[in-house]
């Protein structure tokens, strides 16, 4: 039962590193594609 339970809770942390990876990747994603769209829209907002 021991290793039931050592299992089960290695899955649900294997499980809770890989969402947490994944939105960490997503947020990273957006912040380098979306920061410089961002400023470039600025840029030519002032210059139009």
């Amino acid at each position: 039962m021991a290793r039931f339970i050592d299992d089960l809770t290695g899955a649900i942390y294997d499980f809770i590193k890989f969402i947490t990876k994944s939105v960490c990747y997503l947020f990273a994603g957006m912040l380098i594609v979306g920061v410089p769209f961002y400023l470039i829209t600025i840029a030519f907002k002032m210059f139009n």
